[in-house]
């Protein structure tokens, strides 16, 4: 066990127990939006009724799996397996910003624990993580960065505790206005949020354990107890209508850029992150493998959607981006070594997505993680062959 560990699960006692950041701010302290958008946008992303997808599978379609409703107990609706322990689907989500840029932040902690995981894009180039545990702990999950716009939409689909640190005074004033204010975690107190420093970086850190235990103790509005996830069906048996995809290349920027190989052994796709800039539109790109600095692991999906979803410009400078989550809209999911054309759906507020077929029926997720790369509309997709090429582009 690395000592790194050890210092983490005393509460960072060696490190930081008397963290000093900025306490949550109020929702009557927060200050006003007093800048014009460029364009017209709705920040909450006012949800727009469209059809919805069957709430069964396709029928006679062979199952081997659960979902999209009527999970059993013990059965994580986030990835349709099986936990040891029943319990630890008694609580809300916890999502967790975590950075992915400058690259010394790499390998970043815990995200092979989550359960899902969202990259989107935030400013000038640059991608975030939006990572959801539920089924499983993580003793050490960052480092933990700001909130965005598009982090409103996810805590209320999953209705998500949400970890992050601090945010522009706009996307504040949002959140600490939103009802599920009191379930915003950020750099206060130590646990749950702490420094760490194992190497020449200071990083702001957490644990699922410290997080579900702050707000147990904190007693938000509508406790923390299990929340109703359906939505997402999971089936062990590949469809058949896929096409063939060894490798899925995710482009958001130069500097931005990352690839997912897919390893029949495991049945698995494996993350490559950029090592560094590209300027040449894709042709001096230079790819190291993603790990887990908790396990060791390599970042891997069993499942990897890539989300078409319009993008608006708050602002041009700075750059403010929201990502309007409504729906319905179109969709590429990767599993098996296939790829699927699909539609995804959100048609209620606390609505997780969904994922439809060419018919409108539910479309299954294999039963495992996934991730979810957050692409513009406009977003350019070249398949040659075996390999799949997204280019992000905001409209």
């Amino acid at each position: 066990m690395k000592s790194g560990w050890i210092v983490l699960s005393l509460g960072f006692f060696l490190t930081a127990c008397a963290a000093t950041g900025p306490a949550a701010p109020s929702a009557t302290a927060a200050p006003s939006r007093t800048l014009t958008p460029l364009v017209t946008v709705t920040l909450t992303a006012t949800v727009t009724p469209s059809p919805t997808p069957t709430a069964s599978p396709t029928p006679g379609y062979p199952t081997d799996g659960y979902g999209p409703s009527n999970f059993p107990v013990n059965i994580n609706p986030l990835t349709g397996l099986k936990v040891e322990n029943p319990s630890i689907l008694d609580r809300r989500p916890m999502i967790i910003k975590i950075a992915n840029l400058p690259r010394d932040y790499r390998p970043q902690w815990g995200l092979s624990k989550a359960d899902q995981v969202f990259e989107y894009y935030i400013e000038e180039g640059t991608t975030r993580f939006a990572a959801v545990f539920l089924g499983q702990d993580a003793s050490l999950v960052g480092p933990i960065r700001s909130g965005r716009f598009f982090d409103n939409h996810l805590i209320a689909m999953y209705k998500a505790n949400f970890a992050f640190g601090s945010a522009d005074y706009r996307v504040r004033n949002l959140l600490y206005n939103e009802s599920y204010a009191d379930r915003l975690v950020v750099e206060s107190f130590c646990p749950p949020m702490c420094r760490y420093q194992p190497d020449s970086l200071n990083y702001l850190m957490t644990s699922t354990v410290d997080l579900t235990s702050y707000i147990n103790n904190r007693r938000v509005a509508g406790g923390n107890g299990r929340q109703n996830l359906e939505g997402l069906w999971f089936n062990r048996l590949t469809p058949p209508e896929g096409k063939p995809v060894s490798r899925v290349f995710v482009r958001y920027s130069a500097a931005i850029y990352n690839r997912w190989d897919y390893e029949p052994g495991s049945g698995k796709y494996y993350r490559f992150s950029d090592l560094e800039n590209d300027f040449e539109n894709g042709k001096n790109e230079v790819y190291q493998p993603l790990t887990d600095r908790l396990t060791d692991e390599p970042i891997s999906a069993d499942n990897l959607v890539v989300l078409f979803v319009p993008h608006a410009y708050i602002l041009r400078d700075p750059e403010i981006v929201d990502i309007i989550v409504s729906g319905p809209g179109k969709a590429n999911l990767f599993r098996d070594g296939q790829a699927f054309e699909l539609r995804w759906f959100r048609n209620a507020k606390d609505q997780i997505l969904t994922l439809a077929g060419k018919d409108g029926e539910s479309f299954p997720l294999k039963p495992g993680n996934t991730w979810f790369e957050v692409m513009g509309t406009s977003t350019k997709l070249e398949n040659t062959g075996v390999d799949w090429r997204f280019t992000f582009k905001i409209p």
